[in-house]
């Protein structure tokens, strides 16, 4: 048996396209995905976590192992269908769990191929903050390791089909007439992490959760960048295919982190607060 643990994300810095080629920046976060898999017995795999055994099954297939049955057990603090990385992050965890039990490594390029065979995948499985074409899994580029921050995260309510949101007939559209903020955001988060500088990072995070509401709206978003400042935050970021936001702070001005979320928690009553969780670099440890 084997387990390994991997970061969920609060949506993402930037997401969009530029130049043809969809992307997203990286937003991990201290919530975790914990898998266990246990090759040799056989066990029900519930319909929610039928992507990670279609994973697993597809690293045994490669590797020699197709007729092994497999147990799965998960243990995750993320929600599903709001944007928080909860099936990336199960089968990131389940690839690298799988590899680990038969004494392999995997690299996350492999865990990429894998995912992305299943559906549009988050890149929380690379080290640090990357950014990560999720549709075809063509480019990465390494971006650095976030500076301390902190998000208070909301969700904004509903339920989101990441295969099917991928599979809208207007996205193309929709992101090319988005372009020139994208690529501003991405600037901006790139300058940031890049100086280790919260402000700017929370600047473009902001810039591209606006430009997505014509993609994806999310109410009272811009009433709620326009307050967030008033204590002490660097900006909102989102999830661009999902339902949650946050609220991002440098963890050296953490004293209105409380005062915002009550502000928010009255003047957006139908959003609901998550918690708090710490901006921390992707990457997956097995056990």
């Amino acid at each position: 048996m084997a387990v390994a643990i991997a970061p969920g994300s609060c949506g993402e810095l930037v997401q969009g396209i530029v130049d043809g080629r969809y992307f997203l920046v990286t937003c991990p976060v201290s919530w975790y995905s914990e898998v266990e898999i246990i090759p040799g017995r056989a066990g029900h795999i519930p319909p929610h976590q039928r992507k990670l055994g279609r994973a697993v099954s597809a690293w045994f297939a490669k590797h020699g192992y197709a007729a092994e049955p497999f147990l799965v057990r998960v243990r995750s603090a993320l929600p599903r269908g709001k944007g928080m990385a909860s099936s990336s992050a199960d089968i990131a965890a389940a690839c690298v769990a799988a590899a680990a039990a038969k004494g392999h490594a995997i690299t996350p390029q492999e865990i990429a191929e894998l995912a992305i065979a299943i559906e549009p995948s988050d890149g929380i499985f690379f080290q640090g903050i990357v950014a990560f074409d999720h549709v075809n899994g063509a480019w990465c580029e390494a971006l650095g390791d976030p500076p301390p921050m902190t998000l208070a995260i909301f969700d904004t309510g509903g339920r989101i089909d990441t295969v099917r949101f991928n599979q809208r007939g207007d996205l193309l559209s929709l992101n090319r007439n988005k372009e020139a903020d994208v690529r501003r955001a991405f600037c901006l988060v790139k300058e940031g992490l890049a100086a280790a500088n919260p402000r700017l990072i929370g600047e473009g995070a902001t810039l591209s959760a606006l430009a997505n509401q014509t993609i994806l709206e999310k109410r009272g978003l811009e009433a709620a960048v326009a307050c967030v400042s008033q204590h002490g935050a660097v900006g909102i970021n989102a999830a661009h295919s999902g339902t949650v936001i946050g609220v991002l702070f440098d963890d050296k001005r953490l004293g209105g982190l409380q005062d915002c979320v009550r502000h928010l928690q009255l003047e957006q009553p139908d959003w609901r607060y998550l918690g708090q969780a710490k901006l921390v670099a992707g990457g997956i440890f097995s056990q």
